[in-house]
């Protein structure tokens, strides 16, 4: 079943190919834009999964993750359950006692209405979710931009500290570097309003 987005794709599409030629090409050899949702997600299970996968490979973020939902049988942890937990077996599953911290805040946050519930995060502006986010201890600007485009499903977030999209930039523009944070976000311009677009094309110039 396809997946549905709150945002008009073949609009976005179309847009994006008349206004930058060279992602109009990377359109063409990646194929279809299908970006995995997690609007079923909790906002604490998305950014629970973000920190996990701070500053690691996908491949041992996926392992630790899995061996973290394993510590909550036949129920995905919630921010009361993690509470819970012994930091040992956090540790044990392979988190550094940073983000261990980090899950502590994002679970006391959810908790007392800091960190609010997705009904109310989904009518806060772009840069409201992330002020209030990147109060979390450990959660920056990237976290919060993944919860803004996977969870919350918005259009217009380019993540340019991201170096799988400023990789895929290099790749799908013919550039001998990375784009610094500053480049990507001034040549992004011309995407908007449709810039998560723009950003998922570029994560897949990496399977290319």
């Amino acid at each position: 079943m396809a997946t549905r987005y709150p945002y008009d794709v073949t609009l976005a599409v179309r847009t994006l190919r008349r206004r930058d030629r060279e992602l109009g090409a990377l359109m063409d050899r990646v194929g279809p834009f299908n970006l995995g949702l997690r609007d079923g997600n909790t906002p604490f299970q998305s950014v629970l999964q973000s920190i996990v996968y701070q500053m690691i490979s996908t491949k041992s973020a996926k392992a630790i993750h899995g061996r973290i939902i394993k510590l909550f049988p036949n129920r995905y942890p919630s921010a009361r359950r993690l509470r819970s937990v012994p930091d040992g077996d956090l540790l044990a599953a392979g988190l550094s006692r940073a983000k261990v911290k980090a899950l502590r805040d994002l679970s006391d946050r959810c908790i007392d209405g800091r960190v609010p519930r997705a009904s109310r995060l989904k009518n806060m502006s772009d840069g409201e979710v992330l002020a209030c986010l990147q109060q979390v201890r450990g959660v920056g600007v990237w976290t919060a931009e993944m919860l803004l485009i996977f969870n919350l499903a918005r259009p217009d977030v380019l993540p340019a500290g991201d170096l799988g999209i400023r990789r895929g930039f290099r790749m799908a523009y013919g550039l001998d570097c990375d784009p610094t944070p500053g480049q990507l976000l001034a040549h992004g311009e011309r995407w908007r309003p449709w810039r998560t677009v723009a950003a998922w094309y570029l994560w897949r110039a990496n399977h290319l």
